[in-house]
C-alpha cells in the first residue's frame, strides 16, 4: 500500500520538484501552498509523512511543525521532513526543536530525500497505524445552508440517538462560538463550564477536556460555547483552538458531533477539514438551494472529497412548491436523507429545553432523526471496516 505524503511548499516549482521525487518511489502526493492549508490537509488527510518547505508566506515551516505537534492526539506522530534554505547547524537545531524529525538543506538531492523518507516511514509506520486504529473516533460536522433550517435541532437529536439507541459514546460541540444555542436547546445555565475553560488552561489535552465536558441527562457529553459573545474572542483561530480540541475529543469518544457556525471562518474551516462527514442541512426553498450550490462549490475549492458530503433535507413534507427530486436535479446531488416537518414537536422541544429524541423517542420526528443516526453510523462502520482491511495489508 503506497504511503500518502503531504508536500507543503509555496512555490509551484518546489511543489513539483519534491512531488516528482517522491512519486518515483510510489508515494501518493497531496499538495498544500501555505501553513494554513497544510494544517487543514494534515487534519483532513492524515498523511503518513509531511515534506515541508520552511519558506512559506505567513507562518513559516518551523511554525507549522510546532502547531502540528501541539494539535496531535496523544499516542500519534506524523513524521516531518523540513527543507530549509541552508545547511547551517542553527537552522537544523531550530527545526528539530520545533518537532521536525529530519532536516534537509537546499538544493535537495533526490536520492537523499528518498532515503530519508523511507527511513522515517519505516520508523513510524507501525506505531502510527496502530494508534489510528485504536484511538480515533469519527468527527461529524453539521452545517446549515442558511439560518433557520434546523441544523442545531438535527445535530443535537442525532447525537442523542447515536448514544441512546446505538450505544455510542458521543461528544456534542457547539461550534457557534459567539451565539451558540445549545444552552437554550438543552436547558443549561450560564454557570456551566464551556470551551473557554479549556482554552484558558495551561494546555489542551485529554485531562483538561474531560474536566470541561458537561454531562447531559440524555447521556451525551457537551462542550458548550462561551456564555457571552465577547468571550468567543478567547478561542483563537490562529492557534487553531477548536481544531485542537476536536482532535483530542476524537481520541475520547466514538463520535464528535460539531454544530458549526454559518460563517466560514478559520474555526469552521478547520473543523470541515478534519471532519469525516460534513452533513449539509437544507430546506426546499430557492434561497436554500442557491446557498447549497455555493457551499458545494466552496467545498470543491477546499478539496473536500464528495464522499464526505451528506445532504439532508429537513421539513421534507412541508409544501414549498419544490420537490425533493427537483432539488436533486438542480444540485446534481442525491439527498441522502429526508426528515419530516413536525413544527409543533420541534418548537415544543425547543421551548422546554427537552430534546424530542430524549423526551418523545417514539414520535414520527424522532423516528426520522433516528434513521439519520443509523445511516451515519452505518456509513462510519463501513468506512472503518475498509480501513481495517487497508491496515492489515500493510503488515
Amino acid at each position: 500500500m503506497p504511503s500518502r505524503v503531504l508536500v507543503v511548499a509555496a512555490q509551484p516549482a518546489i511543489q513539483l520538484q519534491i512531488g516528482n521525487m517522491l512519486r518515483r518511489d510510489g508515494h501518493d502526493i497531496v499538495v498544500a501552498g501555505d501553513a494554513q492549508d497544510g494544517l487543514r490537509h494534515w487534519a483532513a488527510d492524515r498523511p503518513d509523512l509531511i515534506a515541508l518547505d520552511d519558506d512559506l508566506p505567513g507562518p513559516s515551516g518551523v511554525e507549522l511543525v510546532a502547531r502540528i505537534r501541539q494539535a496531535e492526539p496523544a499516542g500519534t506522530h506524523t513524521p516531518i521532513v523540513l527543507i530549509g534554505g541552508g545547511n547551517d547547524v542553527d537552522a537544523k537545531v531550530r527545526a528539530l526543536r520545533a518537532g521536525a524529525d529530519d532536516y534537509l538543506g537546499k538544493p535537495v538531492h533526490p536520492q537523499e530525500l528518498s532515503a530519508r523518507v523511507r527511513g522515517l516511514l519505516a520508523r513510524f509506520a507501525r506505531p502510527q497505524i496502530s494508534a489510528r486504529r485504536q484511538a480515533f473516533g469519527r468527527i461529524h460536522a453539521y452545517y446549515g445552508a442558511k439560518g433557520g433550517v434546523g441544523t442545531t435541532t438535527i445535530a443535537i437529536n442525532t447525537a442523542i440517538g447515536l448514544h441512546r439507541e446505538l450505544k455510542r459514546s458521543v461528544a456534542l460541540v457547539d461550534g457557534n462560538l459567539q451565539f451558540g444555542d445549545h444552552r437554550v436547546f438543552l436547558d443549561m445555565g450560564v454557570d456551566q463550564r464551556s470551551i473557554i475553560d479549556a482554552v484558558t488552561a495551561t494546555g489542551v489535552d485529554a485531562e483538561v477536556i474531560r474536566k470541561v465536558m458537561v454531562r447531559h441527562d440524555s447521556g451525551i457529553d457537551l462542550l458548550l460555547a462561551p456564555p457571552t459573545p465577547e468571550q468567543a474572542e478567547l478561542v483563537s483561530g490562529e492557534q487553531h483552538h477548536l481544531l485542537r480540541i476536536v482532535e483530542v475529543l476524537r481520541t475520547m469518544y466514538d463520535y464528535v458531533v460539531v454544530d458549526l457556525d454559518k460563517r466560514l471562518d478559520d474555526h469552521t474551516l478547520d473543523v470541515i477539514g478534519a471532519a469525516d462527514r460534513l452533513v449539509v442541512v437544507m430546506t426546499a426553498d430557492l434561497s436554500c438551494i442557491k446557498n447549497v450550490r455555493l457551499v458545494f462549490e466552496t467545498m470543491a475549492q477546499l478539496a473536500v472529497p464528495d464522499e464526505r458530503l451528506m445532504l439532508v433535507l429537513n421539513r421534507a413534507n412541508a409544501f414549498t412548491g419544490i420537490s425533493a427530486k427537483s432539488v436533486e436535479s438542480v444540485l446534481k446531488t442525491q439527498i441522502a436523507h429526508q426528515i419530516i416537518n413536525d413544527y409543533r414537536s420541534a418548537i415544543s422541544s425547543l421551548n422546554s429545553g427537552a430534546p424530542f429524541m430524549a423526551n418523545k423517542p417514539d414520535s414520527a420526528l424522532s423516528r426520522a432523526v433516528m434513521e439519520l443516526a443509523r445511516l451515519v453510523d452505518q456509513q462510519a462502520t463501513s468506512s472503518a471496516e475498509l480501513r481495517e482491511l487497508e491496515f492489515a495489508g500493510t503488515y
